[in-house]
């Protein structure tokens, strides 16, 4: 439930104004925007330490770490005994596969922990499978150039079992579940499932009879249809697939066997994706709550839950965007939540019969690996690997607001969901009266959410004098399928009516200022960015990260995962090509005023550079005030520490000069065309 708008308003004019008399004597009154931080971009850039692919062998988790000094490579580690960690792979090694092209699931560990087992793991360079043994060594390629492999679990002796994309052949990649001869050297897999699009989570039941897994087809994205599969596995392959779940407008994810043969997996039948159970052929809810056990499925190998072999689960689930750990009782579906001080939690595994291991990120500390004792509720930090946190004073707390926002298509009222956060420095305080710039953050997918864990990259702004807000527009995950299903065939028109709504709502509730608004994102969150500048006057200034500007090119010209994502998003193509114009901000240039600094990958092939290139050369050729920074051998979104200073400290650079005041950094300059 949103808090209520009018306490919203004071609990947040508290966070702008709230300070004592004898507070406010210590600081120094200054401009918003123009405040001295000790967040630099070098320390924004050394946070960017992104945690990934966490499991467990044998009791030792494993993780992926990228490492933005090492130009964004990501390294296997695990804990050294001594409270630190040890890097399995070596400087040569970027883990990091390329399916779907946003990757996920790229490491293995079978063998049962240090002292006998192998890590297998996907090298960026050539998307080569490569083995490891646990306890370190050279890494040895298994697989041969012209495919790639992620999401692989333990198959029959000798044998993994992964989901493989074929890029061997001209034309469409071909998606398919393969059983793979780890002896074999240079064995590319054996098909054992085929004829869908895609597939995802190939899991084996504990008796290795079993096999399931999840599949779906263009035009359906894994957040709208996917169907669940069991089959016999045999030496000679699968029996005749059995469907178990899914199908039309049914979302399943995360299929994980208990002992005794039961599948669970998680749906969103009841318009909330929840916990369900199968066994002997009937199917029945776990938990059934209005909240989220599942998300998104951007990246391979998402894990939400883990099964104890106790008769419990532990799970996370989210609700009004904040996620929180549960142990839930398998038979009779009670979840007690436990009392930690998360706000977001990815990857949960087993570590041990009463403890659990996680990514979690937090209100005011940067992100950390934690294990969780299930018995007593407790939480140790198992590994932070950028700096923990800010100055005392200094951090910017997310807080929820609920804000009305343009009517359905009925006409009924309807809100929409953000999280804001003040100003704050506490060497500094604003002149009398004055009201902060705004910045509204518009997040990628489209179908994802914000979150309101600490980001450096929030903190870098609110402790210079700026208010943020993250909008979860309308088509963000985290609010049930129906929140989720506003975006379907009204993008470019749902995000961007919310994006511009928050804007009022904060500037009458004197909580930012209207005339000193702008709006920023990457990718999705780009084109939303591109949209708002070129159909609304709201923004007086915006910021496009790798964002879409002409959404037939994107159709016609992007990689297989997302190639029919418009199809549910604007319209199906060719058909909606009227549609496709009317929303592509490239075919409204008469609509743009605003100045605008555009950032992008020389590498993205989700986003090709030409999308940017071409409406940052209209926008010039028009006259409209516009900066564009390009950086070479970067991807869609930047690893680079030189890449993310750089684009850091020009946004910072590009929004003082058009809103008139002068940062306390010393920034490099930034060429802005048609800027008199």
């Amino acid at each position: 439930m949103g808090l209520r708008r009018a306490a919203v308003a004071a609990l947040l004019m508290g966070l702008v104004t709230g300070m004592t008399d004898a507070t406010a004597a210590e600081k120094k009154t200054a401009a918003y925007g123009t405040w001295a931080s000790p967040i630099t971009a070098a320390r924004l850039a050394g946070s960017e330490i992104r945690l990934g692919d966490l499991m467990v062998d044998g009791g030792v988790p494993y993780w992926l770490e990228s490492r933005p000094a090492e130009k964004g490579r990501y390294a296997v580690v695990t804990p050294d005994g001594a409270g630190g960690i040890r890097e399995l792979t070596g400087p040569e090694v970027n883990a990091r596969t390329r399916v779907h092209e946003y990757g996920g699931g790229a490491l293995l560990a079978v063998g049962g922990g240090l002292a006998g087992g192998r890590l297998y793991f996907s090298n960026f360079a050539d998307q080569r499978l490569y083995t490891v043994p646990e306890a370190g060594g050279a890494p040895q390629p298994l697989t041969p150039e012209g495919y790639r492999y992620a999401d692989c679990v333990a198959g029959a002796p000798g044998h993994l079992i992964c989901v493989r994309e074929d890029h061997s052949a001209p034309g469409e990649a071909k998606n398919t579940i393969v059983s793979l001869a780890v002896d074999t050297p240079g064995d590319a897999g054996t098909v054992l499932f085929g004829g869908t699009d895609f597939v995802a989570y190939p899991r084996l039941s504990a008796d290795g009879k079993r096999l399931a897994w999840i599949a779906w087809s263009h035009p359906n994205m894994p957040w709208d249809t996917t169907t669940l599969y069991v089959a016999d596995l045999t030496p000679q392959g699968l029996g005749s697939p059995t469907a178990v779940a899914g199908g039309h407008d049914e979302s399943v994810l995360e299929p994980q066997w208990d002992a005794d043969g039961t599948l669970y997996f998680i749906s969103d039948r009841s318009d909330w994706w929840n916990l369900y159970a199968w066994h002997d052929g009937a199917t029945r809810p776990v938990v059934a709550k209005a909240a989220e056990f599942g998300g998104p499925l951007w990246n391979l190998g998402l894990t939400t839950y883990a099964l104890t072999g106790k008769g419990q689960a532990v799970a996370r689930y989210s609700s009004q965007g904040l996620d929180r750990l549960a142990v839930i009782d398998l038979k009779t579906g009670k979840a007690h939540d436990l009392d930690l001080p998360f706000v977001g939690i990815t990857g949960v595994r087993l570590l041990g019969p009463d403890q659990a291991v996680m990514i979690a990120s937090f209100a005011d500390a940067t992100p950390a690996v934690v294990t969780v004792n299930l018995a007593t509720g407790t939480h140790a930090v198992l590994r932070r690997p950028a700096p923990e946190g800010l100055e005392a004073g200094l951090v910017s707390r997310a807080r929820p607001i609920e804000f009305p926002t343009a009517p359905g298509p009925d006409g009924q009222a309807r809100t929409a969901h953000a999280f804001y956060y003040a100003p704050t420095n506490p060497a500094f305080q604003a002149p009398a009266g004055e009201k902060p710039p705004l910045l509204v953050k518009v997040h990628g997918g489209p179908t994802s959410a914000a979150k309101p864990s600490m980001d450096m990259s929030v903190q870098y702004w609110t402790s210079r004098g700026f208010a943020v807000v993250d909008v979860n527009y309308g088509g963000s995950t985290g609010y049930g399928r129906a929140y989720r299903n506003r975006l379907r065939g009204n993008w470019g028109i749902t995000d961007v009516q919310d994006a511009t709504a928050v804007v009022a709502y904060l500037d009458k509730a004197g909580l930012a200022d209207a005339n000193r608004a702008a709006i920023r994102g990457g990718s999705a969150g780009g084109y939303t960015t591109l949209a708002a500048l070129a159909l609304t006057k709201v923004f007086k200034a915006g910021a496009n990260y790798y964002g879409v500007s002409d959404m037939e090119s994107l159709a016609k010209d992007t990689h297989k995962f997302e190639s029919r994502y418009l199809d549910s998003l604007v319209a199906p193509y060719p058909a909606g090509k009227a549609v496709y114009d009317a929303r592509s901000p490239l075919h409204h240039l008469d609509g743009f005023s605003a100045p605008l600094i555009t950032f992008q990958g020389s590498e993205d092939a989700v986003v090709p550079p030409a999308q940017s290139r071409s409406i940052v050369n209209a926008l010039k050729a028009k006259g409209v005030p516009v900066a564009y920074i390009e950086f070479e051998g970067e991807q869609h979104g930047f690893r680079k520490a030189d890449s993310i200073i750089r684009a850091q400290e020009a946004e910072l650079y590009f929004y003082g000069r058009i809103f008139g005041f002068t940062p306390a950094d010393t920034l490099p300059g930034v060429a802005i065309d048609n800027l008199k």
